[in-house]
This record gives C-alpha cells, structure tokens and sequence, in this order.
C-alpha cells in the first residue's frame, strides 16, 4: 500500500539544506490528523513557503492526490539548493509541483492573489540575533532573528494576500515565539486559529496552528485582547496537560 506522507529514505538530502526533524513531522503530523477536512476542504491551490527538502510539501501531495484530483501544488524556498533537493524528493515519490526559488512568495504574490486554498510553512523560528536571518544557506532555515519572529512576521501579510476566501494556513511556531500574539495579530485581520499539534522535545515546545477566515463580525468586535490571549492560554494548558497525562 503506498504511503501516506513522504518516506524518510527517499528524501533528498544537502548539507546546506535543513533536514526533516521534530518540526517538519509534527506539521505533517497535523496535515495527517487534519486530513478528512483537507479532502472535504477540496483544494485547487497548495503552497509550501519555505519547503527546505520537500518532505512536507510531498507530504501534503501524497495526503491528497488520490482523493482530490486536479490540485495544483507549489513550494518555495530562498536557499537555490533547497529547490533542487525539493525536485529531487518530488520525483523519488512520483509526484510533481512547481518549485520556485524565491523569498517567501516575491515573484507570485500578483498572479496568486486570492487563490490559494491551502498554505503551509514551516518558517525560520529559532531566535537568532537579527544579523543572522536571511543568511545564505542552512542558516537561512533556522534564524529568526529576535523572539524568532522576524522572518514569520514578514510572512503573515503575504499569507494573507494569498490566501482564497476558504483558505487554510498551517504554522510551525515555538512557545517563545509568542503564538498568542501571533494569532490576535491574524485575529485582527479576520482569522480565526486553533492549536492542531502540541508537541514537546527535549529542546523545544512545538505548536503548530492552523488559521481560516472567520466571517463572524460580532464575535470579533466583542473580542479584546486580553480575552483573547488567556482563551490561547488555557486551549494550550489543556494541550499539554493531556500530553503529560
């Protein structure tokens, strides 16, 4: 029976291109746990930003393609390498989507406008001193400057642009990034969010969150901030009370 998701001994490898880790399976693991809404969801347009080896975007294909016919899959990475590893795991799995290298979404943002439905990114989170982000090379996929934001700040107003009316767009984020503020900042521009993976290592605590357009004005209005945050709050104590349970 062939796999799901991306198999680890057909993905293509560079040393200056990041590897699957913690990070890269749990945001698969949330496509996967996602997976009957994706199929419902019934996408035409896919993106990865940021696709580094290409195991999440082939991931994300291989979730779909035999139960979503005709999606059209993109991935985008600033690291010239990356794109070419990402071709070559694409076609070890037999599946196919137009790799571009580029920052963020630069040379699409005009033509995608609006149309995507389905947007995934596994951004540069790490804190790093600012002088780091945007280095060539691997170091491109980890340094997010201060708090590790830099680089995910810059991507949530392209994503936004991007996104269709029913779009969806899984995050990878840390607890020190302050995904709470991540999500009020998306929260004011008419996202709602939810924590689809919670996910705790020896070295960090993974969230991975998952934004859609919310059409409920009055909800938003009512809203404060402050309500909000301690909401995010207690969702991510419950989260990790289960985990340790």
């Amino acid at each position: 029976m062939p796999s799901r998701i991306a198999e680890i001994r057909l993905v293509s490898s560079h040393r200056e291109v990041y590897e699957p880790c913690d990070d890269s399976f749990a945001l698969v693991d949330a496509l996967l746990a996602d997976r009957t809404n994706l199929i419902d969801h019934n996408p035409k347009i896919c993106m990865e930003i940021g696709c580094g080896s290409g195991y999440v975007i082939t991931s994300l294909i291989l979730l779909l393609k035999n139960e979503v016919p005709g999606v059209h899959y993109l991935a985008t990475d600033t690291n010239p390498i990356a794109t070419r590893v990402t071709k070559e795991t694409l076609q070890a799995h037999g599946v196919d989507a137009d790799v571009i290298c580029t920052d963020i979404a630069s040379c699409l943002e005009k033509r995608l406008a609006g149309s995507v439905d389905v947007i995934v990114v596994n951004p540069p989170y790490v804190p790093t001193p600012e002088y780091e982000v945007g280095m060539e090379g691997i170091a491109s996929a980890w340094a997010g400057g201060e708090n590790g934001r830099t680089v995910i700040d810059k991507i949530l107003p392209v994503v936004d642009l991007l996104l269709s009316e029913k779009g969806w767009f899984y995050l990878v984020t840390l607890t020190s990034n302050f995904p709470a503020e991540i999500c009020l900042m998306m929260r004011k521009k008419g996202y709602a969010s939810r924590i689809v993976v919670q996910r705790s290592t020896e070295e960090e605590n993974l969230l991975i969150l998952k934004f859609w357009r919310d059409k409920d004005e009055e909800s938003l209005k009512k809203e404060t901030s402050s309500s909000f945050v301690s909401q995010f709050s207690r969702s991510l104590s419950s989260l990790m009370e289960k985990q340790w349970r």
